[in-house]
């Protein structure tokens, strides 16, 4: 009978504060669906940025000591934590592709013999610029290794920029979520008011704080249900009709799956709807008292 209750006057606060809850829901679906857009469109910034630092050259250019030689640096340097793949270029490799992107006159220059044998190493795409930069005195001291390229300055700019990023859409997204707390903790807090006689006659007969919280959390919960709805569908709507069909671009879901940001959306409207609902009964039901008409 209790839990009955509990859900019937749960679902009745919906009606007595008609106004309040459409804010409160409304406030929620956007917070929730702003969040779901920015973790989506991080996720796709975060592998742009991966596929973009496994992509910057790194060369091992190797002074004329022979193939063996040349063949024990290359599997010191497969070894090291930084690195990915390594692809040998000969001298003859070298020079061919010289001669490919300079035409003639690179044919002419090749023929002078000064390219050297080197490395292309390609970074694994989860390395910083820090650990790159603390690799290199190693590499280069390596015996037989002459010298090497690598644009550092890039991997810094990828990482600033996806710092940069991060901390924008995070603020944001505490900006909104914060406001739509503050939505649904009016939302109770109106209810509530709404119904303090009954509150205090239920204080007479005995019932304790936490039974007269339980339906004001229900209905908490149940604008954090409706809210995450209204969010999914809206995600839903935005990358799998909209931008294909007018901006014609696919972005990916975080890790593969639909399931882990629809599940996390759902989860965390619930929670906000819940989180709020329960600071406004826990502050506003005790002052509530029956002495007071």
């Amino acid at each position: 009978m209790s839990a009955l209750y509990i859900l019937k006057e749960g679902f009745s606060g919906l009606r007595r504060a008609r106004l309040a809850s459409f804010t409160s829901i409304t406030a929620l679906t956007l917070a929730v669906f702003v969040i779901g857009v920015l973790v989506r469109i991080g996720w796709n910034a975060y592998d742009v940025a991966q596929s973009l630092r496994s992509r910057v050259p790194m060369e091992v250019f190797l002074v004329d000591a022979g193939r063996e030689a040349h063949r024990a640096i290359g599997l010191s340097l497969q070894e090291l934590p930084i690195i990915d793949e390594v692809t040998y270029i000969s001298k003859d490799s070298a020079a061919a592709v010289f001669r490919k992107e300079f035409g003639a006159e690179g044919a002419l220059l090749a023929e002078l013999d000064f390219l050297p044998a080197s490395y292309r190493l390609k970074l694994k795409s989860d390395v910083t610029a820090d650990s790159v930069a603390a690799f290199l005195p190693d590499i280069k001291a390596k015996p037989g290794v002459d010298d090497v390229s690598i644009n550092i300055d890039f991997l810094v700019l990828i990482e600033q920029q996806l710092e940069t990023l991060s901390l924008t859409g995070g603020s944001i997204g505490l900006l909104i979520l914060f406001v739509a707390l503050v939505l649904v903790f009016n939302t109770i807090r109106l209810t509530i008011y709404a119904k303090k006689n009954i509150i205090r006659a239920m204080k007479l007969v005995g019932a304790t704080n936490g039974f007269i919280r339980s339906p004001f959390l229900v209905e908490g919960m149940v604008q954090g249900l409706i809210a995450s709805l209204f969010s999914v569908g809206g995600m839903w709507f935005v990358f799998e009709r909209l931008i294909p069909n007018y901006i014609h671009l696919t972005l990916d879901w975080p890790m593969g799956q639909w399931t882990y940001l629809v599940g996390g959306m759902v989860g965390l409207s619930l929670f906000m709807g819940y989180f709020g609902s329960r600071w406004a009964a826990r502050t506003f039901i005790k002052s509530v008292t029956v002495g007071r008409g």
